[in-house]
């Protein structure tokens, strides 16, 4: 009796954690085509940005103070260089089901391909009714500021 309980225990264990990976792998496919227009996004100057993070999201941009709410985010990416960014998600932490973490590389161009910059990344990502949007954001470059 004692050892079908602790195979019971064990398959259902086993079931769960390939839940949470089924919930991850799903995460990271939206987090990844969320990427791949982040910058894109970001281009068009217009507020579109804004669709990628949460209401009360916040930035942490390197050697600035933290720029929180959708105004100051807007102000935060309006007029900026146009560029392309390329992540590379590197690990996901969570449950795939209120939040998860991710931890990234970046890569940016100008939009001729000439490399700008390159860094990591750190975004903690909320599961909102409207999806997965970036709630807290923060970034920095591999090279010393100049």
């Amino acid at each position: 009796m004692k050892k079908l309980l602790i195979l019971n225990t064990l398959l259902l264990l086993t079931s769960w954690s390939n839940a949470q990976t089924k919930d991850l792998e799903t995460v990271r496919k939206t987090i990844e085509a969320s990427n791949a227009i982040y910058a894109d996004l970001a281009n068009k100057n217009d507020g579109s940005i804004l669709t990628r993070y949460t209401d009360d999201a916040c930035l942490f941009p390197p050697n600035a103070v933290p720029v929180c709410g959708r105004e100051q985010i807007l102000s935060f990416f309006k007029g900026g260089p146009k560029v392309r960014v390329k992540f590379t998600i590197q690990n996901l932490y969570g449950d795939g089901t209120a939040s998860v973490t991710e931890e990234s590389y970046y890569e940016m161009t100008d939009l001729e391909g000439k490399k700008l910059d390159d860094g990591k990344v750190i975004v903690i990502w909320k599961n909102t009714k409207e999806g997965w949007k970036m709630h807290r954001d923060m970034f920095s470059s591999n090279h010393h500021a100049k």
